[in-house]
């Protein structure tokens, strides 16, 4: 632990980010909003200063991207086109979640793109083709994408097989068979008024629902971080003072509600991003606050230990590719959603290699280690918000797609190289 009980990021509660000193009586040393201002300015500086790539780095890099599009083109920060940006965000958003849960226990699955394009392509033949129900095609189609990870999980776990050989060959295989399930046409148009069309094209258009989700989610914080602060003061532990939780409530409840009114200036929520976020609550929640996500956090760690722990690493290790194949055919169904076809011949389809370069992207981005152990599905939020912020700003300028693979490799070697200094960084100051 370091000074003030601090923590990692993606690291399991057990200790405090930012938290005061605290005195004998395990009262904090200082109280009033000043304070509470102060130890949170001092937390960011420390961070910075360690070495550590918080979440208001990618915020600042962020605000950056939007500054220099907004300049360029007036357009890119209109209510139109950051409510088209938060439904595109969606479907790269879930396969991202998913290789998050990958990447904490230091693998990763290159497969997802591919798995994708499976699940897009077994809902249109289903549906379309088959003449299924839709919701049917839809589960089937996500089974699939569970089915998908079993497969490369036991290859892994149970026979040793590395997982980047692992899921190169299943983005092979699952490329190969989704262009044979859509024949010889490629594409097979789904139904625009159908359920899968609707999950990036419905929106709630009464302005109290956006409201009410930006309430909902600031009050949960602000309880989430109370109870916390609680259960750390009951066991004589370092906390946060109430000034400090206050203070980053209001912040949130800023950013909260102002979204909510740029929305409700276009067509209001949209239901993509309603399901986007239920996934990010959900799946953090899993990780952070439940002993199995405190067990996906070991295993990340270390291998020898977690086993030493009485972890089933084996079952973990297949549990997490199932959660990576799942969430890649969920996020597939989106893609398919929002050009209302199955096809994975243009770039931006899913079963493109865009999808599977986007998703690692907004994963590192957002601050998830390629090392292990550091991480949490919020930060993917974050970085597919950069990822998409670029291809929507160059769209706006009419800049070619070439150009645009380039920038966004470039900004992939980036993360992954301040996460590469980080971890130096971390094993100088002689942290695992």
């Amino acid at each position: 632990m370091s000074r003030g009980g601090s923590q990692r990021d993606g690291e399991p509660a057990g200790t405090d980010r930012g938290a005061v000193p605290v005195t004998a009586d395990g009262r904090p040393s200082t109280r009033g909003w000043s304070a509470g201002l102060r130890a949170y300015a001092l937390e960011v500086r420390g961070s910075v200063q360690g070495g550590e790539r918080g979440p208001l780095v990618v915020i600042a890099g962020l605000i950056v991207i939007w500054i220099v599009f907004q300049a360029l083109d007036d357009k890119f920060l209109s209510p139109r086109n950051l409510s088209n940006l938060s439904v595109e965000i969606v479907g790269t958003g879930l396969v991202a979640v998913g290789i998050v849960f990958v990447l904490l226990i230091r693998e990763i699955d290159l497969s997802v793109g591919s798995v994708s394009g499976l699940a897009g392509a077994a809902f249109a033949v289903l549906n379309v083709n088959q003449g299924w129900p839709e919701w049917i095609a839809v589960l089937v189609a996500v089974a699939v994408g569970t089915a998908v990870g079993a497969f490369h999980g036991f290859f892994f776990a149970w026979l040793g097989v590395p997982a980047f050989v692992v899921t190169l060959a299943g983005l092979l295989i699952w490329n190969g068979l989704t262009l044979y399930l859509l024949g010889a046409s490629g594409t097979i148009n789904i139904d625009e008024e159908g359920l899968v069309a609707s999950l990036t094209s419905r929106h709630f258009e009464d302005a109290a629902a956006a409201y009410a989700v930006a309430a909902l989610g600031t009050a949960g914080y602000f309880l989430a971080a109370h109870r916390k602060r609680s259960r750390h003061r009951a066991a004589g532990m370092p906390y946060r003072q109430t000034a400090e939780i206050w203070t980053r409530t209001g912040l949130l409840a800023l950013v909260a509600f102002a979204a909510a009114y740029t929305l409700n200036r276009f067509q209001g929520l949209p239901l993509a991003l309603l399901i986007f976020l239920a996934v990010l609550v959900v799946s953090d929640y899993a990780l952070r606050r439940t002993r199995y996500g405190r067990r996906v956090y070991a295993l990340g760690g270390g291998v020898e230990a977690a086993r030493r722990a009485g972890i089933g690493v084996e079952r973990v290790r297949v549990e997490m590719f199932m959660v990576s194949g799942t969430l890649a055919a969920f996020g597939g169904l989106f893609v398919a959603s929002s050009l209302t076809s199955a096809s994975p011949t243009t770039a931006r389809a899913a079963g493109s290699g865009m999808l599977l370069i986007n998703a690692i992207a907004a994963a590192v981005i957002g601050g998830t280690s390629l090392f292990g152990g550091r991480g949490s599905p919020w930060s993917v939020l974050l970085g597919v918000l950069v990822i998409q912020s670029i291809a929507s700003g160059m769209g706006l300028l009419g800049v070619e797609d070439a150009v645009q693979f380039m920038i966004t490799g470039g900004v992939l070697l980036a993360a992954v190289a301040a996460d590469a200094l980080t971890r130096r960084a971390e094993t100088r100051r002689g942290r695992p």
